[in-house]
């Protein structure tokens, strides 16, 4: 396997898809990168770039300075697209950049910067809620250019759901005649959200939740988190580095001991203790709360089939108890369903829906779940 696509952890199976494209020479002009943030998409996207180019890469000097502008996410062989927040007094014929603060210019300078030396860093913008119109024409002016030296530049899209109506036709017109050499990687956790126009004419690649262990390795090399701390943030990650990062900063005990009570309220009809149980994570000055709560509960019902199977708990074992409870009154209920809908019901959370409805909606779906089951 190519050396570049070796530094991405994790992702076996997309990384030998990638090997094989490498192999053959006959490479799509459009990919799509689906799976839940934190899981190397940008990552395995850069070092694809870098390894198309060595391959192709004319001189050792050529090749050493295009390394170099991949990896800094640099035009003219890069175009980063990601959401931005709106300028003051901003049209749909002004430029990305142009209504914008120099705060603003600045801090997207150093989130862009930060992104290029860690990969796994969650570009952070305030206001920045969608990819807009102004920004797919600027990939225009990317595409106008020839460089002889430069066999394959490229357009990452971070957050390509998060494209507007406007921005998805107005890309879909580039997807339809893509320039020679040119490759463009969308990159997001919600593929449903892109226009099946555009789905369509995208090579699609499923990204997998990373094992423990490779989130232990992302944390400790990228972050310079402590291993016993990056360890106890692994376990409960899901597989998502990001979910690790947040876990990190919060007292993970106390936040398990409210998840505990919480559901205890949920499951047992309890809607008004749930609910201001529920409110105290709304309330925490982090943010994605919710989503975390989420991911917990997501976690503790993994247990709970575990335990069915003979197997000892990987997540609560320290709640051991809710567990037994829990099987020994509802041992015949599905759980496949209630962790399919509270994973959806996390995606909200992405959509910018308002918070306290999630968590009303996140009350009932586990009240729901028990009486459907009582009725079995």
């Amino acid at each position: 396997m190519n050396n570049f696509l070796n530094e991405v952890p994790g992702q076996l199976q997309a990384k030998k898809l990638l090997n094989s494209i490498l192999d053959s020479s006959n490479i799509p002009h459009a990919f799509l990168l689906t799976g839940k943030e934190g899981i190397g998409k940008f990552f395995l996207s850069i070092k694809f770039l870098q390894a198309l180019n060595k391959k192709y890469s004319s001189d050792k000097e050529s090749e050493i300075k295009n390394h170099r502008t991949i990896q800094n996410c640099s035009e003219p062989i890069v175009k980063l697209i990601f959401p931005l927040p709106r300028g003051r007094n901003e049209s749909e014929n002004s430029g990305p950049f142009e209504k914008l603060s120099s705060d603003e210019i600045e801090l997207i300078s150093g989130e862009i910067e930060t992104k290029t030396k860690n990969p796994y860093h969650k570009i952070n913008i305030p206001k920045a809620n969608d990819i807009r119109i102004n920004s797919i024409r600027d990939i225009s002016k990317f595409l106008s250019f020839s460089y002889g030296d430069i066999k394959f530049r490229s357009v990452i899209l971070i957050d390509s759901h998060l494209m507007n109506e406007a921005a998805q036709n107005a890309l879909l017109k580039n997807l339809e005649e893509p320039p020679e050499g040119v490759i463009f990687f969308l990159l997001t956790p919600y593929p449903e959200q892109l226009r099946e126009t555009i789905r369509s004419r995208c090579w699609q690649i499923k990204f997998q939740p990373l094992e423990v262990e490779d989130i232990i390795n992302v944390l400790t090399t990228y972050f310079n988190i402590e291993k016993k701390m990056a360890e106890r943030a692994a376990r409960f990650s899901s597989g998502s580095v990001d979910t690790a990062i947040a876990l990190v900063d919060t007292e993970l005990d106390k936040l398990l001991e409210r998840t505990i009570i919480f559901l205890r309220f949920a499951l047992g009809n309890r809607f008004e203790e749930a609910l201001t149980t529920g409110s105290e994570f709304l309330n925490s000055d982090k943010q994605d709360m919710i989503k975390i709560l989420i991911s917990l509960i997501i976690a503790w019902f993994a247990d709970v089939v575990r335990w069915r199977a003979g197997k000892d708990p990987v997540f609560y074992f320290e709640y051991l108890d809710t567990i037994e409870k829990f099987n020994s009154k509802f041992s015949e209920l599905v759980l496949a369903d209630i962790m399919f809908n509270l994973d959806r019901l996390s995606m909200e959370v992405d959509r910018n829906i308002n918070q306290n409805l999630i968590l009303l909606k996140l009350v009932y779906e586990l009240a729901f779940f028990i009486k459907r089951g009582a009725k079995v």
